[in-house]
């Protein structure tokens, strides 16, 4: 298994995990204990480790969510709490999550080990949201609180290098999505209004852009031994099952 092939093959189960705690009863609380729409919650939950910046900063880093959502939903956060305090919380959560979710799994050192090895290989360069969170300090030292951590800037990192590759494929954000599975719905829940874009023509180009993400995602990977690659996706398979089954 290459790099790449790591990468790309990694990318699913890194979905599902990250997917399973924001759809988690606790998470959804946050956001109404916060006095948050759940979309102004996840705009500056993911975005509020940036810190105190314009909107339009915001909307540039996260690129997939269409500007005027992204700005509705961070001046609506401003209201009541500051971005920061809403990604410190969303932080905590997450700890919290992983100790009662993921502190159980059998391979959970191992996985630590593996994954943080990866993240720590990451360069950063061009990717805004992953080194914000990078830098976030963690507050809870369980394995289980660790490994969520180290599997949200898994994700995080994989979602920035993606929007690279659609930059420099010659893509908007908004014709990746109308050309890929989701189409117009994933536009719609992105926020994008019509008109849309016909897709036949750039769905090659998505598939070239999504190669590109790969190599890139796959540079960090390359850090791991070919049977350590191996093992580290096996081991997201296997936890991505336990937690959906």
């Amino acid at each position: 298994m290459t790099p790449e092939q790591a990468a790309a093959n990694a990318k699913t189960g890194l979905a599902s995990l990250v997917g399973a705690f924001a759809e988690s009863p606790q998470t959804l609380r946050r956001a109404r204990l916060l006095g948050l729409s759940g979309w102004a919650y996840h705009v500056s939950a993911r975005a509020g480790a940036l810190g105190d910046v314009r909107p339009e900063t915001v909307a540039a880093a996260i690129g997939f969510i269409a500007p005027e959502a992204v700005i509705d939903g961070w001046e609506a956060t401003a209201k009541t709490s500051a971005p920061m305090e809403v990604a410190t919380w969303h932080l905590h959560e997450l700890c919290k999550w992983g100790t009662e979710q993921l502190g159980g799994f059998p391979r959970l050192n191992r996985l630590l080990e593996l994954a943080g090895r990866v993240v720590e290989a990451v360069d950063y360069a061009g990717l805004p949201l992953f080194a914000a969170w990078r830098a976030m300090p963690v507050p809870d030292q369980e394995p289980g609180a660790r490994a969520a951590v180290r599997l949200h800037l898994l994700h995080e990192h994989r979602l920035g290098v993606h929007l690279v590759a659609i930059r420099a494929s010659g893509l908007t954000p908004l014709q990746a999505i109308i050309a890929g599975p989701e189409g117009e719905t994933g536009a719609v829940a992105f926020g994008w209004q019509p008109p849309y874009p016909p897709a036949g023509p750039i769905v090659r180009r998505l598939m070239w852009a999504d190669s590109v993400a790969d190599s890139l995602a796959g540079q960090a990977y390359a850090t791991l031994e070919m049977p350590e690659r191996i093992e580290l996706v096996g081991l997201l398979e296997s936890l991505s099952q336990r937690l959906t089954r």
